[in-house]
């Protein structure tokens, strides 16, 4: 099977969800596309509008998003376009979110690109936002769709404020596209058991950043299927949790009387987001992936050493050296594993041993790449002194428990190194060679605590 080392995600949103027809078109035009992989379509019909994920290599994404786009604006005209959604374009809103081996200003650059080929072939007018934002004010998605597609219709060619990035300054029946770069960004829409529209205004209001709610919420509320629905987009569901805005909204609800019927995804949600809910609403403060059935199977079976490979070469925050040594170590108790099967009987609670801190060293080297990564995201967004006095406790954590392991595999080669065969001898004394480096490889991280 062929390894991918450069995977970006692309979520376009097109204004169409009540013709299942022209919606598998868009679709079909984008799936085709080689190495290009659908994960998922959301449409809806009272918003009138279709959200679908795509990952795959970035030059092949694309060319996917391109088609996609191209697809679009051929069989959608806004003029007749009707539902609740905010909208400028057939092709509404097209975000590009970095996944392995690419770096936001990759990403970035993608963005650029497309929107440039866009505007030149399609003759359409694009703006840029979020992280690929040329002008500060467009980064904020909701500032450029000010005033929907008929306000921006009228505007666009007078106003230099409603002047696109690229493109002519005219807006035709496909109108214009946004296409940008972000992080992670989870739709999620709450229904509440009434259908007042006003209560899930209120409700909005109360929730979302703009009008004193909750930080990295942006909210609407609206009439869906009948019911009164409070519709999100959590920016950073890092510093936000889904389980709080979930909470803040359920008190809402009970102030007017009423409470949350069921609530939905728009396209797809980071697996973290999910554990992190999981482990606050069961009260699992220990939790993390390694219980998972699941995860373990696919550790387990299904991923590659060249992931942990990938992963260490790519740009921008991720696994460094901490995480290294890690994986190393999990690599060299392995092998000390190994080892302790040639003894038999006698060796079977050493190899039980090694197993573990297996697990222990590639956990903690996972917990540090993570711990690094949301660091670096802080250092990005405050400055580096002050992230530096929030050092994450994780990092701090993570080489201490490293050298412990370490010290135990230690000991763990020394015991069987008597009671082996020549052969295994020699690896033997190749491990304890390898993890006295790994050990001091993590003095100097260690120390500066």
């Amino acid at each position: 099977m062929q390894t991918v080392s450069r995977l970006v995600e692309c979520v376009p949103n097109f204004s169409e969800g009540r013709r299942p027809k022209v919606v598998a078109a868009i679709v079909e035009a984008m799936a085709q596309v080689p190495q290009v992989r659908v994960l998922d379509v959301h449409s809806d019909p009272d918003h009138n509008r279709s959200v679908v994920t795509l990952v795959g290599p970035p030059e092949a994404v694309v060319e996917a998003a391109f088609r996609g786009i191209a697809e679009a604006a051929r069989r959608i005209d806004l003029n007749r376009h009707e539902g609740q959604h905010p909208f400028i374009g057939a092709a509404d809103v097209v975000p590009f979110v970095p996944l392995e081996g690419m770096s936001m200003e990759e990403t970035v650059r993608l963005a650029w690109d497309l929107a440039r080929r866009v505007a030149e072939t399609l003759r359409l007018p694009v703006y840029l936002y979020g992280e690929a934002a040329l002008r500060p004010e467009r980064r904020d998605l909701a500032y450029i769709r000010r005033g929907g597609y008929a306000r921006l219709k009228e505007t666009i060619a007078t106003d230099p404020d409603r002047a696109p990035d690229f493109g002519p300054r005219q807006l035709g029946p496909a109108g214009a596209v946004v296409i940008g770069a972000r992080d992670f960004l989870i739709a999620y829409n709450v229904y509440l058991n009434t259908d007042d529209v006003d209560v899930a205004r209120h409700i909005a209001r109360a929730v979302r950043h703009a009008s004193g709610g909750l930080r990295y919420v942006k909210a609407l509320g609206l009439r869906v299927k009948g019911r009164a629905q409070v519709s999100m987009n959590l920016t950073n569901f890092r510093k936000t949790p889904v389980h709080r805005v979930m909470e803040l909204i359920r008190r809402e609800a009970a102030r007017y009387g009423t409470s949350v019927h069921h609530s939905e995804l728009v396209g797809m949600i980071p697996q973290q987001a999910v554990w992190d809910a999981a482990r606050w609403y069961l009260q699992l403060d220990e939790f993390h992936e390694y219980p998972v059935l699941e995860a373990r199977v696919c550790r387990a079976f299904h991923t590659p050493t060249a992931d942990a490979l990938h992963r260490l070469a790519q740009a921008g925050p991720g696994p460094a050296l901490v995480s290294l040594v890690g994986y190393a170590g999990a690599m060299a108790a392995s092998l000390t594993a190994k080892l302790a099967g040639t003894l038999g009987s006698r060796g079977r609670t050493l190899r039980e041993e090694a197993l573990a801190l297996r697990e222990s060293l590639l956990r903690w080297a996972e917990v540090d790449a993570a711990a690094l990564q949301a660091h670096w995201e802080v250092v990005r967004k405050i400055g580096d002194d002050e992230a530096d006095a929030a050092w994450p406790e994780d990092l701090r954590r993570a080489p201490w428990a490293m050298q412990e392991d370490l010290h135990r595999l230690q000991a763990l080669v020394e015991a069987m190194f008597p009671h082996l065969r020549q052969g295994p001898k020699k690896d033997a004394e190749g491990l304890l060679v390898l993890v006295a480096a790994l050990q001091r490889m993590l003095q100097g991280v260690t120390a500066e605590d």
